[in-house]
C-alpha cells in the first residue's frame, strides 16, 4: 500500500460564504493541518487540489483562489487546478499518482457532498483505494458530512497515525 493525502478546495473564497460554513471549514483544517503532518513525517504524497471557476472570479491569481494560509504546500507537491467536482476528470492527477506508486488516497476537504464524494467515486473508478478522514470534511450543509461518511470508508486520526507507521 501506498497512501497519499488529497486535500480538496480548501480556499479562502469558500470560507466567506456563511458563518456556518466557515465554522465547518475551521473545524476540518485542524484534522488537515494534523493529516499533512503525518503524510510530511513519512515522506508520502500531499496533493492540493484547487476550484477553479472562472465565472465566480476562482481563478489562479486571485486571493479568493489561494489555499487557507495555514496550508502550506511544499514546492514538491502536486498541485491540480480542476474544474469539474471529480478533481479526477480532465486533469494530471491519476497520471501523476501512478507514477508515484499510489494506490490509496486519504480524502480531506469541502464540500463533503460534491467535490469530495465525486472525486471518491472517481477515485473508485479508476482502481484507487478512497478513504476519507473523519473530521477533515467540510459542508455548507454540516448534516451532509455525516451523511458521505455513512457512505464510504472512513478512517480515524489514530488509526490513520498507526497504519502510516506501518508505510
Amino acid at each position: 500500500m501506498k497512501p497519499a493525502l488529497l486535500v480538496i478546495d480548501m480556499q479562502k473564497e469558500f470560507f466567506s460564504i456563511d458563518e456556518v460554513t466557515k465554522k465547518s471549514l475551521e473545524d476540518a483544517l485542524e484534522y488537515i493541518d494534523a493529516a499533512v503532518d503525518l503524510f510530511r513525517e513519512r515522506n508520502l504524497p500531499v496533493v492540493w487540489v484547487q476550484d477553479v471557476d472562472e465565472e465566480d472570479g476562482r481563478v489562479p491569481g486571485t486571493e479568493g483562489f489561494e489555499l487557507h494560509e495555514s496550508l502550506k504546500p511544499d514546492p514538491g507537491d502536486i498541485v491540480i487546478h480542476k474544474t469539474y467536482g471529480n478533481a479526477f476528470n480532465k486533469t494530471a492527477l491519476e497520471r501523476d499518482l501512478k507514477k508515484l506508486e499510489v494506490d490509496t488516497l486519504i480524502l480531506t476537504g469541502f464540500c463533503a457532498e460534491n467535490c469530495v464524494l465525486s472525486t471518491c467515486r472517481g477515485a473508485l473508478d479508476l482502481d484507487f483505494t478512497p478513504v476519507l478522514f473523519r473530521g477533515s470534511l467540510a459542508s455548507i450543509i454540516p448534516d451532509n458530512i455525516r451523511f458521505v461518511e455513512s457512505i464510504n470508508d472512513i478512517i480515524s486520526y489514530q488509526a490513520l497515525k498507526k497504519l502510516l507507521e506501518t508505510v
